[in-house]
């Protein structure tokens, strides 16, 4: 524990945003398996989703991928007001508290019904599981550690492959891109796992996660982030930009 207190900034951010690709992967398999096909925290996908509903494809909802758009526009809307342009990690933390009140919030509601992931319960979940994912993006956004977006893995994937020595590329970042997919990988499988005992166990999870990230980044040094400000592209190696699409 005392070797992780004395990171610097930069890594103790990269601790962090590893801890909420975690937590992304663990809300969408608990939205998409428990509340029926809509994703709280990707939001392309959800589009995609509400596509299918307009389609009239089964098993979609426009109403319930509305819901978690509008919920997650919200959330993004009051993290970007937090954190503001500071663009430091004691701005982050009140944005990250937000989104712990939420989740456990989205545990308490699972945990009190019989049967969360329907009726008015279900609706309570998907705008408390898009808000506080919402929060996170914001606050990971203004951050803005290269190949950390904690949601996003489009262009990780992509920088991997296009900047791959067999792409005649450097492989200059090959290590967190492929950590940020395999962590994200494994809060889903997590997710989906402790789904399967009931929506409380993936939810207290998530929100044990998401108090963890919290704590963390209160006690991280109040300096700006190491990085240029959101909607610009890091300067690297690489031309990868941390912003998502």
């Amino acid at each position: 524990m005392n070797a992780l207190m004395q990171l610097r900034l930069d890594q103790r951010l990269v601790v962090a945003m590893a801890g909420l690709t975690i937590l992304t992967g663990l809300v969408d398999a608990t939205s998409y398996l428990g509340l029926g096909h809509v994703f709280t925290a990707n939001m392309t996908g959800n589009v995609v989703f509400l596509g299918f509903a307009f389609g009239g494809a089964a098993g979609f909802s426009i109403s319930a991928s509305l819901v978690a758009l509008a919920a997650f526009l919200a959330g993004a809307l009051i993290g970007g007001r937090l954190v503001g342009a500071d663009h430091s990690a004691r701005r982050a933390a009140p944005v990250f508290a937000l989104q712990s009140v939420a989740l456990v919030a989205a545990a308490v509601v699972a945990w009190a019904v019989d049967k969360p992931g329907i009726g008015a319960s279900r609706w309570a979940l998907l705008a408390l599981l898009a808000v506080a994912m919402g929060l996170q993006n914001a606050a990971a956004r203004r951050l803005a550690v290269a190949d950390m977006t904690t949601t996003v893995l489009t262009l990780t994937l992509t920088g991997i492959a296009a900047d791959s020595r067999l792409a005649g590329g450097s492989d200059s970042r090959i290590a967190r891109r492929g950590a940020s997919v395999l962590l994200m990988l494994a809060g889903a499988a997590g997710g989906a796992a402790l789904k399967a005992q009931g929506l409380g166990w993936p939810l207290t999870a998530g929100a044990t996660l998401a108090v963890a990230t919290t704590i963390w980044m209160t006690s991280t040094p109040s300096e700006s982030s190491p990085t240029k400000p959101s909607g610009t592209t890091i300067t690297t190696d690489d031309p990868a930009t941390t912003t998502s699409t």
